[in-house]
């Protein structure tokens, strides 16, 4: 009789640890139970060779050939205003960080499915970038979204009580003044503009070292954009839908 309580109070003991050890490796970074879904191809592009003669993002870094840019811009749907942007965008992050590997279709997606490339509620950009109109999203007031206070006064959404995601992009204004850039070299990190807001998102996107040609670097990429598994399934969806549409993937 002795013998068995002491085999349960051993078998008890034996699953209490089990439990603790497995609470504490689930908490350990790199031990995600999220599903880790497959990368898209990276689409193609055919760059210009040639000097772009132009004062935007493109210009810092390597532009799209032209045809290829109108071509592109017609298979897609894609607004060759932004998709030039996407384009030197993933270049200029890829050339930052050699080992992220992100395609401009992923950041083309992200865009997508944010604001129509900088179109919704009837707005378009313009020949520099600019958006025609603010691009400002919900209240982020807890009501079927995040609940966060204001961190800019209002300045970049206009309401000093609550954060909005403003921009081609969506950036929550406490995250644009961490990981905002200035992709068109005026001088200034404007989340209403094309180019700085797609130079952002792709330095977010390639941040902490992920590898987005893997499915776990892509995953926890998009993850970290929006925690949200639908919303990782329609950028993917997206970004492969652009990569077989703009023809063979690199």
């Amino acid at each position: 009789m002795l013998r068995v309580k002491r085999f349960v109070v051993f078998g008890l003991l034996v699953v209490c640890v089990s439990t603790a050890f497995s609470f504490w490796f689930i908490r350990q970074p790199g031990a995600d139970a999220r599903v880790a879904f497959s990368a898209p191809p990276r689409a193609g592009v055919i760059f210009d060779a040639r000097p772009a003669g132009m004062d935007t993002a493109v210009n810092v870094t390597r532009s799209p050939d032209a045809e290829w840019l109108v071509r592109s811009a017609a298979q897609t749907g894609i607004p060759a205003r932004a998709l030039r942007a996407y384009v030197a965008a993933s270049d200029a992050a890829n050339r930052s960080t050699p080992d992220c590997g992100i395609g401009w279709n992923t950041l083309a997606a992200v865009g997508f499915v944010e604001s129509a490339h900088g179109t919704y509620g009837g707005g378009r950009l313009g020949a520099d970038g600019q958006a025609s109109g603010p691009i400002v999203g919900p209240s982020l007031n807890g009501d079927g979204f995040a609940a966060i206070a204001d961190t800019d006064g209002g300045l970049l959404d206009d309401d000093a009580l609550w954060d909005h995601a403003v921009g081609p992009m969506q950036f929550i204004p406490s995250t644009w003044r961490l990981a905002g850039r200035d992709g068109n070299g005026d001088g200034a990190a404007d989340p209403s503009n094309i180019d700085d807001a797609a130079l952002s998102a792709a330095t977010y996107l390639c941040g902490h070292g992920r590898n987005l040609t893997t499915a776990r670097g892509w995953t926890d990429a998009v993850h970290s954009y929006n925690q949200s598994d639908a919303y990782i399934r329609q950028v993917r969806a997206q970004a492969a839908d652009y990569a077989a549409k703009a023809g063979a993937p690199e």
